[in-house]
C-alpha cells in the first residue's frame, strides 16, 4: 500500500477549485437554495443553454461534485443521488426488464439484496448469487441465458472478499453483460472500476467523501453514453436529486479525501495487526493484511484500502460479543464507516441473510478505524477484551 492511493488525485481535487478563469471568488461555490429560477424575460425561460430553469436541475455546487468526480472516477460523466442505496439500485432500474437476471456475490449489501429480492423480483427481473470466493471460472459459469448485468462489490460487505475485477469486466464485455461496480470501499482512489473494463462505477458519497457522518449522498459514474444516456433519463424521471446544502458538504469533504483515506488506512493496518495477534480473535478479514485470501489480487490492483474489516472471535457469544462492545468508550455503537470516527457493530446475525451463510467459528465484529490515535484504539479494545474473556468464563 503506498502512502497516497492515488497521489495525482490529492493536487486535482484542490486545484479544480484553485482554476482561474472565474474572476474574483469564494473557493468553495455559493450554496444556492432555489426551486424557482428567475429570468429576465419569457424568451429565457426556456432557455437550457443558459443554466437550469428550476431547482431540480442541479445548481454550482451540485455540478462542481458531479464534474471533480467524474475527474476522479475517470468518468465522463457522473451523477448523484440521494443515497449510496440509490447508486446501486439507479443503474438496475435503467438497465434491466423484465426478463432479465442480475448475477451478484451472495456476500452483497444487505439493502441491495432487498432491492434485487424484493423490488426487482416483483418487476420480472430474477437475481441469481455466486459464492463470495467464487473464482472467475466458477462466475462466469454461473452467467445463464437471462443474465444481463453482473452486479460486483468488491470487497464484498461483512467478509471483505475480493474479485478480480478486471478479469470478469473483460469477459462480460465479450459475453455482452452490463457490469456495475460498488466501489464505495476504494472510493474512486484506491481502484477505478472504469479504468478496468467496469461499465459502471457507484459509490455511497455517504462514507469516505462526505467524511463526517453528516450527511446521504451517491454518485453513478460512466464512462460512455451507451449506459449514461438510460441512467441519465432515469434519474430525470424519478426526480431524484440532492439538496445544494449536502453536495456542498460532499464537495468539502472531497478536497481532504485523500489525505483522510491514507491515514486512517495506516491505522487501520496497525490495529489490525494487533487484533490478528490476539489469543481471543481467530482472523482478521482484511484485503490488505498478508495473509487474507485476497492480499495478493488487492497488491495487484488497489494502491490502498478502507479503514474497515471484520474480526471473527474465537467462539464465544451475542452476550459476549455485547459486553466487549459496551466496554468500549472511543469506538462508536452506529452503523455506515468513512467518517473520522471509530465504529463497531456486531454483524453475526446478518450473514443469516445469505443462501449460504458462511461457518465462520466465532462471533463477527465489523470495526471502523477513525482518525483517533491507533495507539488509544489499541488501548480500548484492550478493555473490550478483557470484558470479552469475563463474559465467557
Amino acid at each position: 500500500m503506498t502512502d497516497q492511493p492515488d497521489p495525482a488525485a490529492r493536487t486535482r481535487l484542490i486545484a479544480f477549485a484553485t482554476r482561474r478563469g472565474g474572476g474574483r471568488r469564494p473557493v468553495s461555490p455559493p450554496v444556492e437554495r432555489a426551486s424557482t429560477l428567475l429570468n429576465d424575460d419569457p424568451a429565457a425561460m426556456r432557455d437550457e443553454g443558459a443554466g437550469p430553469v428550476y431547482g431540480i436541475e442541479d445548481l454550482t455546487a451540485a455540478r462542481e461534485l458531479r464534474a471533480a468526480l467524474a475527474d476522479l472516477e475517470g468518468a465522463t460523466e457522473a451523477w448523484l443521488v440521494p443515497s449510496g442505496l440509490a447508486a446501486v439500485t439507479v443503474p438496475l432500474i435503467a438497465l434491466l426488464r423484465p426478463g432479465d437476471a442480475v448475477l451478484t456475490t451472495d456476500a452483497l449489501y444487505g439493502p441491495s439484496r432487498r432491492f434485487l429480492n424484493r423490488h426487482l423480483k416483483a418487476r420480472g427481473v430474477g437475481a441469481d448469487f455466486h459464492a463470495p470466493d467464487a473464482s472467475v471460472a466458477d462466475i462466469l459459469a454461473a452467467l445463464t441465458d437471462r443474465t444481463r448485468l453482473l452486479l460486483i462489490e468488491s470487497p464484498a460487505s461483512l467478509t471483505f472478499e475480493l474479485a478480480d475485477v478486471p478479469a470478469l469486466a473483460a469477459a462480460c464485455r465479450e459475453r455482452g453483460v452490463l457490469t456495475v461496480m460498488d466501489n464505495t470501499w476504494a472510493a474512486g482512489l484506491a481502484f477505478r472500476p472504469l479504468d478496468h473494463g467496469v461499465d459502471v462505477s457507484v459509490q455511497a458519497l455517504t462514507k469516505y467523501v462526505g467524511g463526517h457522518s453528516d450527511l446521504l449522498m451517491g454518485s453513478i459514474a460512466v464512462a460512455g453514453p451507451a449506459v449514461g444516456r438510460p441512467i441519465a433519463e432515469t434519474i430525470e424521471d424519478l426526480g431524484w436529486r440532492v439538496s445544494p446544502d449536502d453536495a456542498w458538504l460532499a464537495l468539502r469533504g472531497l478536497r481532504t479525501l485523500p489525505l483522510r483515506y491514507a491515514e486512517q488506512a495506516r491505522s487501520a493496518l496497525i490495529v489490525a495487526e494487533w487484533l490478528q495477534a490476539r489469543p481471543e480473535v481467530a482472523r482478521v478479514l482484511y484485503p490488505a493484511l498478508p495473509g487474507d485470501p485476497g492480499h495478493d489480487l488487492w497488491r495487484r490492483d488497489y494502491t490502498g484500502a478502507a479503514s474497515i474489516f471484520g474480526v471473527v472471535m474465537r467462539g464465544g457469544s451475542e452476550i459476549a460479543a455485547h459486553a466487549l462492545m459496551t466496554a468500549l468508550e472511543l469506538f462508536g455503537l452506529g452503523y455506515s464507516w468513512g467518517g473520522f470516527e471509530s465504529l463497531i457493530t456486531h454483524e453475526t446475525g446478518h450473514l443469516d441473510l445469505r443462501r449460504a451463510p458462511p461457518t465462520l467459528g466465532g462471533e463477527l465484529l465489523r470495526l471502523h478505524i477513525g482518525l483517533e490515535d491507533p495507539a488509544d484504539l489499541i488501548a480500548d479494545l484492550a478493555q473490550g477484551l478483557a470484558a470479552w474473556r469475563n463474559a465467557i468464563r
